[in-house]
């Protein structure tokens, strides 16, 4: 009597686990009279995977997963501890970890043991609690940007967006840029819209103000022009926590406002039009009933801020402005924001220092001034002073000469004197 082995589907830790439809399939083609090999080249598996499953039958229609392993209470609080310590909340190195102390789990088990401790710790991060300050106290800073068609062209513009934390009084300056001139000159500009000097300004972690911001230390060390800018106006800088923009979310609500209401679906013909609408539209802005104070920013500025405000200097403050390194184009410009600005030709391709300040741009090479020009504002414009190309074109090779009448004898030997040289030359070869 002939011995027969029992058929049983292949267990999950001995084949990789295939779709049920694709076992299905193999089925089906195996009873259609298919060999391994083609059905294997069929539905992308190995051969040897096929060879199983035709042997298992139908049985291998039905697949177990296996359970997943459920850590014991005192593992689920060791994955806690390390996901809030030294896993610095990744399930994947907590997962790592665990396996040295030899304890087996995948990661979807360390993700369901720390969930409780996730939500909690989310949850605390996103708890607002709103803080109103005093009149004349704080304002806001921050930057954003738009892309915004002027002169018929897509021009990233950069915003400076000031707001007096306590009336909701906005100011708004576009820029080409946002380096550190920028900043101060939009703060400055702000002091003087508002016509007084609050006592802190907030601003964001951004490279121009903040050198270095340890959130576990709580200490702030600010750039060095930005500290000189508050000294010389004599205000208290101030930084938001790292990843916690919600801190000065005066400004942040400001930025989008700004864009979605000012900026959005509309193009202008120059930079000095968007300029002058701006300032139109801060106008409408201060009418405004703020969503928050039921107020228009403008009658709660006049009533309580304003007097409490800090009178702007009698005189003006000294500029203090970074010199930014540039190279000579060929065509002997230097571009600065956009806008392109003539050096002497004898510069091309050399290293020049470009100082910006509010109405004019003075370029020094080696130390030496070389260029001054008036600031220009518009994007992807020059600004030219045509002396600094003067000998640049070459004179004309070939000059007329006098009194030729244009024979063609008057530039060079006669045809004659060619012929003679050629002949003496077949003389000399013939010999």
């Amino acid at each position: 009597m002939e011995e027969t082995a029992e058929v049983v589907a292949p267990r999950a830790a001995e084949v990789p686990m295939v779709e049920q439809e694709v076992v299905r399939r193999i089925r089906v083609l195996a009873e259609a009279g298919w060999g391994h090999k083609r059905i294997a080249r069929e539905v992308g598996v190995a051969r040897n995977t096929v060879r199983r499953y035709v042997r298992a039958g139908r049985a291998a229609e039905k697949q177990v997963r296996p359970k997943a392993r459920r850590l014991t209470e005192a593992e689920q609080q060791r994955a806690v501890e390390l996901w809030t310590g030294a896993a610095e909340g990744n399930a994947v190195v907590v997962k790592a970890l665990l396996a040295q102390e030899g304890v087996e789990a995948g990661v979807r088990t360390v993700q369901r043991a720390v969930e409780e401790k996730r939500r909690q710790e989310h949850a605390a991060q996103v708890a607002t609690v709103r803080f109103e300050t005093k009149p004349g106290q704080q304002m806001q800073v921050d930057f954003g940007e738009k892309k915004v068609r002027l002169g018929g062209q897509w021009v990233k513009v950069f915003l400076l967006v000031a707001v007096l934390s306590f009336s909701r009084r906005l100011f708004v300056r576009a820029f080409l840029n946002q380096r550190g001139d920028d900043w101060r000159e939009g703060v400055a500009a702000a002091f003087v819209h508002f016509g007084g000097v609050v006592l802190e300004v907030l601003g964001d972690n951004a490279r121009p103000l903040v050198e270095k911001h340890d959130r576990r230390a709580g200490t702030v060390r600010f750039h060095p022009g930005w500290v000189e800018f508050c000294r010389d106006w004599d205000v208290t800088p101030k930084a938001c926590g790292p990843y916690r923009a919600r801190t000065k979310g005066k400004t942040e609500s400001g930025v989008k406002y700004v864009k979605r209401n000012a900026l959005a679906g509309r193009e202008f013909d120059s930079f000095g039009e968007l300029e002058r609408h701006l300032a139109e539209w801060m106008a409408e802005a201060d009418m405004r009933v703020h969503g928050t104070t039921h107020e228009r920013p403008l009658d709660r500025f006049e009533r309580e801020e304003k007097a409490a405000l800090r009178a702007l200097p009698a005189r003006a403050l000294p500029r203090r402005q970074q010199r930014l390194k540039r190279k000579v184009a060929n065509d002997a410009l230097v571009d600065v924001d956009t806008v392109r600005y003539s050096v002497p030709h004898r510069l091309v391709r050399e290293s020049v220092e470009v100082q910006v300040g509010d109405s004019e741009v003075r370029i020094f090479h080696a130390g030496v001034l070389v260029a001054t020009h008036a600031r220009g504002k518009e994007p992807h414009g020059r600004v030219v002073d045509e002396a600094h190309w003067e000998g640049l074109w070459r004179a004309r090779a070939v000059q007329p000469v006098e009194g030729s009448g244009g024979k063609l004898s008057a530039l060079g030997r006669s045809l004659e004197d060619y012929a003679a040289v050629v002949e003496q030359g077949a003389r000399r070869g013939a010999a």
